[in-house]
């Protein structure tokens, strides 16, 4: 693997969960300009290393498992990061009762920048118990920044980063009381994430249906990017109960 995804890899080994990134999708360009990444220095490596999405001018919603250690964080906005591209800076705030275990990992964080967001309009957050009840061909609008489907290589499968923002379309697969597991399976036609897309949105609904309301954040999958994005629900009350401190939950 490259010296990049070993760096990430061994990132998320370090926090324990696994981390996703976009496959079987497109390039984003300005389709979801709400859509960003967290910008970090690794090994004098700096890159996108999880998505997010604006959910106020002020306010940037992404996941726990995120958390490098460092309260002040950079985000940026740009469809494809560069060197050049404007970070944002803010302040890191994770979910006191963040964990490790399935009944509800708490695995939601927020960037308050320092500076509003201008010319973005911020994407929307569910009703309580707004998927509770779905039908089982729904489908949701997956957006991030990372790494794309794995290439077997000599010496195993290697994940290719291009740093740019994707959306692909997946088809709910089950509904858990705290996260959403949803099918990325290309042979169905879906798509997914993969390392990086972690605490990225996951829109409600797909084409001339989709809406700009989060139904989930990426907190987990496969390890091999293949087959399940599951994600944290936005419409728990756990969820609006930490986001109330930051925004307006509706």
């Amino acid at each position: 693997m490259g010296r990049k995804t070993l760096i990430v890899i061994a990132l998320l080994m370090t926090l324990g969960v696994t981390a996703l990134a976009i496959t079987n999708g497109v390039p984003d360009g300005n389709k979801h300009p709400e859509v960003g990444a967290l910008v970090g220095t690794f090994s004098g490596q700096t890159y996108p290393y999880c998505s997010g999405t604006l959910i106020s001018p002020t306010v940037f919603l992404t996941a726990a498992h995120c958390n490098i250690g460092s309260q002040r964080v950079t985000v940026t906005f740009d469809s494809a990061y560069a060197s050049n591209s404007k970070l944002y800076a803010g302040t890191y705030y994770y979910d006191p009762l963040y964990n490790h275990t399935q009944s509800d990992p708490h695995d939601i964080a927020v960037v308050v920048l320092d500076k509003p967001i201008k010319g973005i309009a911020p994407a929307r957050l569910p009703a309580l118990g707004q998927f509770d009840s779905l039908s089982n061909d729904q489908k949701f609008t997956a957006v991030g920044y990372g790494g794309q489907y794995p290439v077997n290589q000599p010496g195993g499968p290697v994940i290719g980063y291009l740093d740019t923002r994707y959306y692909a379309v997946s088809t709910l697969n089950a509904i858990n009381p705290a996260w959403l597991r949803l099918s990325q399976n290309p042979a169905t036609g879906n798509g997914g994430t993969c390392y990086g897309d972690s605490g990225g949105p996951n829109f409600f609904g797909a084409g001339n249906s989709e809406t700009n309301i989060i139904a989930g954040t990426t907190i987990t999958g496969d390890a091999l990017c293949k087959s399940t994005n599951v994600i944290y629900r936005m419409d728990t009350q756990s969820a609006r109960s930490f986001l109330s401190n930051f925004v307006a939950v509706p």
